[in-house]
């Protein structure tokens, strides 16, 4: 199949392609990267009237520090995550799970907003921007507002953007000297889905777990806090009773689906797995 014919403008401005969402009557998309939204209008899942591209607005792109977070514009590219040291230094779980996500053709044409707007409930950086307790910047015609990542997932890839907004900027608390984070997925090979993902933000002080944040991902419709898991670790060192504790706490956590090639008793032993690798990595991560 083909996409069906679309008009196509360019904006150089935020407001202008709020505006132009707005004149089509909803009858339009954003598109940056494009590795989501080009397959679904091949297949016409998607059949917008007007797309309107926002690879030009310089206000979504970029990484900075600003104040006590990093700004992540919307347009950043994966690569750019990947290779950045601003995110290696102030938010390494991301550039942790950076290498994991797809192949470089996609890291070098998709977005991080793009990937969060879309929430896929298999990626990588939905499931850390969780971890990292990110702020998820929105821009509509109405103004700016602030939204925290726990209530910006809300289902299989539903978000609490309205019609017409966009993602402007994503905002990082920046990692502090007692920061330790792991990352890791499992799958049947490198760039495939993964069968099961997580990743650990904590703070570990003489060896005993302050906060902590643990995220999934494809262990259930959205990216999933593991806050079971959390609770048995916080206050407490990383002794062998304590990690099975924890493991044991994704039972409530967690409620994997299955499917033919993967069963859902299966995904939950991973996840209990990979949750044990990645606490026995935490105290050895600068």
């Amino acid at each position: 199949m083909k996409a069906r014919a679309f008009e196509y403008v360019r904006p150089q401005s935020v407001e202008e392609a709020l505006r132009a969402f707005a004149d089509a009557d909803g009858d339009a998309a954003y598109i940056a990267g494009g590795q989501s939204l080009v397959p679904a209008l091949a297949l016409r899942l998607q059949a917008p009237a007007l797309l309107i591209d926002i690879t030009r607005i310089g206000d979504l792109s970029g990484l900075d520090v600003v104040e006590d977070r990093l700004r992540i514009g919307a347009t950043t590219r994966h690569f750019e995550i990947l290779g950045s040291e601003l995110v290696a230094k102030h938010a390494p779980l991301l550039a942790m799970a950076a290498p994991f996500v797809a192949h470089p053709a996609i890291r070098n044409k998709g977005t991080f907003g793009g990937s969060l707007a879309l929430a896929d409930p298999a990626s990588e950086f939905p499931a850390m921007a969780l971890a990292l307790d990110a702020q998820i910047e929105i821009a509509s015609l109405e103004g700016d507002r602030h939204v925290p990542v726990a209530d910006f997932f809300l289902g299989l890839y539903e978000t609490a953007l309205q019609p017409g907004e966009m993602i402007r900027a994503v905002h990082v608390p920046l990692a502090g000297a007692k920061t330790r984070c792991a990352f890791d997925e499992l799958a049947r090979r490198r760039g495939d889905y993964a069968l099961v993902g997580a990743g650990v933000n904590a703070e570990i002080d003489d060896g005993r777990i302050g906060r902590v944040r643990i995220a999934f991902l494809s262990v259930g419709p959205m990216p999933m806090r593991a806050k079971g898991a959390e609770e048995v670790l916080a206050g407490n060192r990383l002794t062998c009773e304590i990690v099975r504790e924890a493991q044991d706490a994704l039972s409530v956590d967690l409620n994997p689906s299955g499917d033919e090639g993967t069963p859902a008793e299966m995904r939950m032993h991973l996840a209990r797995v990979l949750l044990g690798r990645l606490l026995g990595r935490l105290e050895t991560t600068p």
